[in-house]
């Protein structure tokens, strides 16, 4: 007799086992639904005694297995606890201080993953003295996608360079995605901090053979004030989709709270906010509000995978209110979810 998963709603991967690279969090996944059927997850996240000092979810990466895309078992790196890429040993690199996998493609016969590291400098926010706060991306490719040889860039071995003072990307270029378009050019979507303004922004920079890029600054900033994303917006996962480009975001809102929202372009440089259905604008909200459910404070870092019968997934990192709230990242406690859409509906989700 089949029993009833007890998991509450969404939730599809926990922190790992005690002594694991991930036993303290989980988050950042990257899926793949591969030509074998086979469902692979890269993630990030962090041990228990990973430096305390970096106040983000990254740490190091890891990959996971599974025949149906819900239900996940870990593959054991050859690095650190079980880790498949890590924090780079040399001090003076971008990426000396933590890691975060934030695209995957597969492409002939290699996997590219493009990832943003942190260094060794320390910057004060508010009462926090963090390290490896100026996030700058990097690209590694792999046969197995166990193994990664890291593609050395211009600046400390990273592809971006943090912009000058006064532009938006001056204090992060953070959490990469790389598509190549029809015309040949790549394109790199990342956001940033903006400080001047105290806002989450997408840059874009594009590259002819994505080694080399020119920053084209800031394509999408934040949304309407009271809205979702009125305190701009993070990460996104940006696919093609019959003839469109679609970006699903991780909207910042007021207090720090993550929901998830939409935007359309056709050319993948004008883009369209889409109103969701969620009371708040969005298209997948967070639990509510002091529920206690494990995504009531967060729900971001999106990742949507089309299946066969014309539905998605949509992947996403759920994260628990705390007193601290916005202001200590390492105080919540970082897992993975997935929901399902309303038939085709991308804009309509239900937790699984």
């Amino acid at each position: 007799m089949a029993t009833k998963d007890a998991r509450p709603p969404g939730l599809t991967l926990l922190p790992g086992p005690a002594g694991a690279w991930d036993d303290a969090r989980v988050s950042g996944p990257v899926v793949l639904r591969e030509a074998d059927g086979r469902w692979r997850m890269w993630y990030y996240g962090r041990d228990t005694g990973f430096d305390p000092e970096i106040n983000l979810p990254t740490g190091r990466c890891g990959l996971a297995v599974s025949d149906d895309g819900l239900h996940w078992a870990r593959v054991l790196g050859p690095l650190t606890n079980g880790a498949v890429f890590e924090p780079h040993p040399d001090p003076k690199r971008f990426d000396s201080s933590h890691v975060g996998v934030s695209d995957l493609t597969y492409e002939n016969g290699l996997y590219w993953m493009w990832y943003l590291g942190g260094d060794q400098q320390r910057t004060r926010i508010g009462q926090f003295e963090v390290k490896g706060l100026q996030l700058r991306p990097g690209c590694a490719v792999s046969r197995d996608g166990l193994h990664w040889l890291r593609l050395e860039g211009p600046y400390c071995g990273a592809l971006l360079d943090l912009g000058a003072p006064g532009e938006p990307d001056m204090a992060v270029c953070g959490w990469p995605q790389v598509r190549r378009f029809p015309d040949g050019i790549w394109r790199m979507y990342y956001h940033s901090l903006d400080p001047a303004r105290m806002v989450f922004v997408v840059c874009l920079a594009e590259s002819n053979d994505g080694l080399t890029w020119t920053k084209r600054g800031e394509i999408l900033g934040p949304g309407e004030a009271g809205g979702f994303d009125a305190l701009g917006i993070g990460t996104r996962h940006i696919f093609a989709h019959q003839g469109r480009w679609l970006m699903f975001y991780e909207g910042v809102g007021e207090g720090g709270y993550r929901s998830i929202g939409l935007a359309i372009s056709d050319n993948g440089l004008d883009w369209q906010r889409q109103p969701g259905p969620e009371s708040n604008g969005s298209i997948f909200t967070h639990a509510p509000k002091g529920s206690g459910r494990w995504d009531a404070f967060a729900v971001g870092t999106p990742r949507v995978v089309a299946l066969p019968d014309g539905t998605f997934r949509l992947y996403y990192v759920g994260a628990n209110e705390t007193p601290a709230g916005f202001a200590d990242e390492l105080a919540m406690v970082h897992q993975i979810g997935v929901a399902m859409s309303d038939g085709p509906d991308f804009t309509r989700w239900e937790r699984w």
